[in-house]
């Protein structure tokens, strides 16, 4: 009895051990904290589109792009979690000289997608729910590269933005969705994130499917009858804009990429 009378008194007189304040400077990096079940950590998050709805009554750091460094520092957060491309180049120069703990989280490609769980999660001291995380993660992808494999692989330009007109570079994370689906980026070889491109580039690499991400873009490329994607009807929209958005469930929109890209004569 005085053991336990003497342990309980212990424990009082230990102080409770303060909760790790976590800021998101992307609603992917929010969505992986969801993912590892620490959204309690969260104290702002940066906007961008509709929020989880765990994330409803959060502080709002800014936008997309549009950092408020204020209100950052005004929620005294332990560690910041930051995609650099969300925030642009002044947000990262304030972030600089604000001297706060960052996380800098960017992967390139699906696999670096899912070592990002890991090291969010050991961070968070959330060891165990990032590898479980990963590992699911990892599986899924095993199991799709194994049912969407081509020997030759399928040419795909994937648009951005069409007036000037963009794509992707090889280095982005959606080059290696295509991948994944058997599929290649036309113009994978450029090292630049979003490059501007010509529609002579686009002719001259010809591919067998374009991917759109409005739907209203697809009826301008019916101009350009001699190219394979639009002889054949293959001027798709992007069936899912989660693979813009990387998280665990890029996972599920990869799958819906590569179910349509089977439909491809």
């Amino acid at each position: 009895m005085r053991r336990l009378l003497a342990s309980l008194l212990l424990c009082l007189a230990l102080p409770a051990t303060a909760q790790l304040r976590v800021v998101s400077l992307a609603p992917s990096l929010s969505e992986t904290m969801i993912d590892l079940g620490a959204a309690d950590l969260l104290v702002g998050v940066l906007d961008g589109g509709e929020r989880p709805t765990a994330l409803a009554g959060l502080p709002s750091v800014g936008r997309y792009g549009q950092l408020q460094a204020e209100s950052l520092l005004s929620l005294k957060p332990d560690l910041v979690l930051l995609w650099p491309d969300s925030v642009g180049a002044a947000g990262r120069e304030q972030l600089k000289k604000l001297d706060v703990p960052l996380l800098v989280v960017e992967p390139r490609d699906l696999s670096q997608l899912s070592q990002s769980f890991i090291t969010i999660g050991e961070r968070i001291d959330r060891a165990e729910q990032g590898r479980q995380l990963a590992a699911r993660f990892d599986a899924g992808l095993t199991d799709l590269r194994q049912r969407y494999r081509r020997d030759v692989p399928l040419k795909v330009f994937y648009q951005v933005w069409d007036k000037p007109l963009y794509t992707l570079g090889g280095r982005q994370i959606i080059s290696d969705a295509l991948r994944v689906c058997g599929a290649e980026n036309v113009f994978a070889d450029l090292s630049l994130p979003a490059p501007q491109v010509s529609v002579e580039s686009v002719l001259q690499r010809n591919p067998e499917v374009i991917l759109v991400s409005e739907p209203t873009q697809a009826k301008a490329w019916a101009a350009w009858s001699q190219l394979t994607a639009v002889k054949k009807g293959q001027v798709w929209p992007v069936p899912d804009v989660g693979l813009e958005r990387p998280s665990f469930q890029m996972l599920a929109a990869t799958e819906k990429l590569c179910r349509l890209l089977e439909n491809a004569r």
